[in-house]
């Protein structure tokens, strides 16, 4: 196996963990609603998750290891794509703040502090940031 392909397989391993754990978080209220179906159709293109992964996931999502994010940078990577995606999700309508809360919580922010980190992460996004002033923006925030 050449080191391209590990770092490639090591990728999709992360990304099927990473769309497992979204999976599990729309589940979480025991059915997926027909707004969050059509955001987890785009996620999983996204991820370059295949059809067959994406069947599997859904069946059961606890098959494929969740690797949290461990550091706060990582998660506000996951969070910076996750509004993204949410954000330009216009299916979403006025769940796009509750279901970005979910995916809040589930990369480790904690219910004290997630309402204020998602509107935010949805703010910064709405004035189109790339990535390092979103993360330079969510790490000074209360500075």
């Amino acid at each position: 196996m050449s080191i391209s392909d590990l770092f490639d397989s090591e990728f999709k391993l992360r990304n099927r963990g990473h769309f497992s754990a979204i999976v599990r978080v729309a589940l979480a209220e025991g059915k997926i609603a027909p707004e969050e179906q059509a955001f987890l159709d785009r996620l999983a293109r996204n991820l370059e998750i295949s059809e067959i992964e994406y069947e599997e996931i859904l069946e059961n999502p606890l098959k494929y290891p969740i690797n949290p994010p461990y550091l706060y940078t990582q998660r506000l990577e996951r969070l910076y794509d996750l509004a993204r995606m949410v954000h330009v999700d216009h299916h979403l309508g006025d769940r796009q703040d509750s279901l970005l809360r979910k995916f809040g919580l589930a990369l480790g922010f904690t219910p004290g502090n997630v309402n204020y980190i998602v509107d935010k992460a949805l703010s910064l996004v709405d004035r189109k940031v790339d990535l390092d002033t979103f993360i330079y923006e969510m790490e000074h925030m209360n500075k």
